[in-house]
């Protein structure tokens, strides 16, 4: 122990003048005038480990007493005898200290989202902020960033239903990257969570593809109770657009005149603006919506007890499981649906269905074309597509499978 040759007192640091008391061993008291008075404030002189020379700061007197401040130079006084700077501990203490403060995995899931919501679609990034709130938040709302195991995330993945469970392993690890980027997590931290998730079989997304299913879907849409529903299962089966794009149809996106509806790239999963052509029986569906939401943002407004601003795209999945189509039919099966029987009753060619879908190019060369191509041949496709379902529900369709030609 650093010997002291004198010792302060409470009353010498009460009225000390601007200058510096010492109390041994490199610890003094700084008097300095402020606008306020006089503040006094415990340093500790001392050498660093490579021979220079530093103070480190212990706080305001009287806050920190006499024997604090001689304890924390004792304990300064260790670790320089370990060939550790005091000064440096102190400043990896804080900013652990920091980093733990910031770092529950729900505060730095919910940041991340924020992050990726300017590069995602509105519906990617709802899928995201659902797989984080209704599953991972709630099975690691204990854990911190900083120290989450391989196990401890296995384990939460293994609680979420298998239809989800690849995407939230997925969302699991870029959330982890993005904390290591931040510096909430070691450098090279990774989890390995290859292997973590049983194999599955992965299935179709079910779609009615047979003339008979696809005429009891199309007439059980037309017959839904819910006027709201029904029109927004209607525009799904009628455009084969993506369901969370038709629940969040706005009527700025719409041009009744033109019939057309102008998709923005912020909501497209392939980030580029999408122009779907709107058939009579489309227009008609819109037409018959202004009765509930003329003047308002969306097209489809949200039924009773929903939170969101429109219509939820879960309350279509509901109604199609009422109809009795659950594992038949799903919601984003109205594309499967479209993008089969129009190729294989209708022969409409290949590129124009997929340039009806909004699917992405497989290659640089075909991203580079046009994305509003094939409109002239989309309207005509959806206008055959959705007489041909007026058609069917009547019994008339000309069930006769067409041999399908190569796209």
């Amino acid at each position: 122990m650093a010997g002291r040759t004198a010792k302060l007192t409470a009353l010498a640091i009460k009225h000390a003048k601007p200058g510096k008391l010492f109390d041994g061993g490199g610890l003094y008291v700084e008097t300095k005038e402020t606008k306020t008075g006089l503040s006094r404030r415990w340093y500790l002189k001392y050498t660093r480990p490579d021979g220079r020379e530093n103070r480190l700061s212990f706080g305001p007197w009287p806050e920190v007493g006499i024997p604090e401040a001689r304890e924390q130079t004792e304990n300064a006084r260790a670790l320089l005898r370990r060939g550790v700077d005091p000064a440096a501990a102190n400043s990896d203490r804080r900013e652990a200290a920091k980093r733990e403060a910031g770092s529950p995995f729900p505060n730095v899931a919910a940041a991340w989202l924020e992050w990726m919501r300017p590069s995602w679609a509105v519906e990617t990034h709802r899928k995201a902020a659902y797989v984080v709130a209704a599953y991972l938040g709630p099975a690691l709302c204990r854990q911190s960033i900083t120290t989450l195991t391989t196990k401890q995330a296995a384990d939460a993945l293994m609680c979420i239903p298998p239809s989800l469970a690849a995407k939230a392993r997925g969302y699991l690890v870029n959330i982890v990257r993005y904390a290591i980027r931040e510096g909430l997590r070691d450098e090279g931290r990774l989890l390995d969570l290859n292997g973590a998730l049983p194999k599955t079989v992965k299935g179709h997304i079910p779609a009615a593809v047979d003339l008979a299913d696809v005429r009891k879907v199309a007439t059980a849409v037309e017959s839904y109770p819910i006027p709201v529903t029904r029109g927004a299962l209607r525009l799904a089966m009628l455009t084969a657009q993506r369901p969370g794009n038709v629940v969040t149809m706005e009527w700025s996106e719409v041009d009744l005149d033109s019939a057309e509806w102008s998709i923005p790239a912020e909501k497209m999963k392939t980030r580029h603006a999408h122009i779907v052509p709107l058939s009579s029986q489309a227009l008609e569906t819109l037409r018959g919506m202004l009765a509930y939401t003329e003047g308002a943002r969306y097209v489809f407004p949200p039924l009773a007890r929903q939170t969101t601003p429109h219509l939820h795209r879960d309350a279509l999945s509901s109604a199609l499981r009422r109809m009795g189509f659950q594992g038949k039919h799903a919601t984003h099966g109205f594309r499967g649906m479209f993008r089969t029987v129009a190729r294989e009753r209708l022969n409409i060619p290949s590129d124009v269905l997929e340039a009806q879908l909004a699917h992405a190019k497989k290659d640089e060369i075909q991203k580079a074309y046009d994305r509003t191509a094939f409109v002239g041949e989309r309207k005509d496709a959806v206008q055959r597509w959705a007489d041909y379902l007026d058609d069917l529900r009547a019994g008339s369709a000309n069930v006769v499978i067409m041999k399908r030609r190569s796209a």
